[in-house]
C-alpha cells in the first residue's frame, strides 16, 4: 500500500509542474489578478502535497498505519481543494465546501503524519 502514496505523490509532482507551465505560458488573456493568485496558491498547495504523499509514502514503508492515513488525507485533501480552487479560478460558480473540506483534510494528515514520526 506504501506504494500508491508514493505513486500519487509522483503523479501530484508531474502534474503540478505541467499546470505550473500551462498557468506561465497559456493562461487564458482574460486572468486577472484574483484569478492567477487561485492558481498559484492551488499550484503551491498540490506541490508542497506531492511531497508530503512522498513522506507519507516513506513512512508506510517502515509498517507506520499513521502514516497511511496521512497519505489517504493528503490524496484526498489535494484533490477536493486544489480541484475547487482551480474550477473556480477557472470562472465557475463555488463548489461550495469542497476546497474547506478539502484544506480540512491536509491539516488532519500533517497531524496524523506528526503523530506516525512519534510512534515506535
Amino acid at each position: 500500500m506504501h506504494r500508491l502514496w508514493l505513486f500519487l505523490g509522483a503523479i501530484a509532482g508531474l502534474v503540478v509542474v505541467a499546470l505550473a507551465a500551462w498557468a506561465a505560458h497559456g493562461t487564458p488573456a482574460g486572468f486577472d489578478g484574483v484569478q492567477r493568485r487561485a492558481v498559484d496558491s492551488a499550484l503551491m498547495v498540490q506541490g508542497w502535497h506531492a511531497l508530503a504523499m512522498l513522506a507519507a509514502g516513506l513512512m508506510a514503508e517502515r509498517g507506520r498505519w499513521l502514516a497511511h492515513l496521512a497519505g489517504a488525507a493528503f490524496a484526498i485533501g489535494t484533490a477536493m481543494f486544489c480541484t475547487a480552487v482551480w474550477w473556480n479560478a477557472l470562472g465557475h460558480p463555488s463548489l461550495g465546501p469542497v476546497a474547506p473540506t478539502g484544506g480540512t483534510l491536509l491539516m488532519v494528515g500533517w497531524a496524523l503524519l506528526a503523530v506516525s514520526a512519534l510512534k515506535r
